[in-house]
């Protein structure tokens, strides 16, 4: 247990530097609708945060991402590859950097309240993440959202 604390930790530590560096790029930390915890627990309940280089069947990377998704997210690239270039999505996504950004994006296109609370949160960029920007009212695996809620308590606990 101690280990996959300490492999979240790092997961954690690295998607919240990645999105404090695009906050500055941007210069309008409101343009990240999604926080370095929810990224870090999206994640976990997706992947486990375990890092693929390769893709499973449609989805790649940390976040598990399909190219549609990464297409209606505005198909971010690393190393200043064209979006149109063949390794453009593959090359994104199984980087954490990336991966993040198109995360960020997705749920600035389709960040909304899936579940009536009155709010957008880091559950509905959750439910968003694995159901998609036009179905995430619906019902949620039990395994995805008991992961995602152990992380969301385990770093509430972390900071005090």
């Amino acid at each position: 247990m101690a280990s996959a604390v300490m492999k979240f930790s790092a997961i954690l530590f690295l998607v919240a530097a990645c999105a404090a560096d695009v906050s500055e790029l941007v210069g309008d930390k409101s343009a990240q609708p999604v926080t370095e915890v929810c990224l870090g627990c999206i994640c976990q309940a997706i992947s486990g945060c375990k890092q693929a280089q390769t893709c499973e069947g449609d989805t790649c990377g940390l976040f598990r991402i399909t190219w549609a998704y990464w297409s209606d997210a505005g198909k971010p690239t690393i190393n200043n590859l064209a979006p149109d270039h063949p390794d453009a999505y593959r090359t994104c996504v199984v980087d954490p950097y990336c991966a993040a950004q198109t995360v960020q994006g997705y749920m600035r296109r389709f960040g909304q309240d899936c579940n009536g609370d009155g709010q957008v949160n880091c559950y509905d960029h959750m439910a968003i993440h694995k159901k998609g920007g036009y179905g995430c009212s619906g019902d949620l695996p039990y395994e995805y959202v008991n992961v995602f809620n152990q992380c969301i308590a385990a770093v509430a606990a972390h900071q005090g």
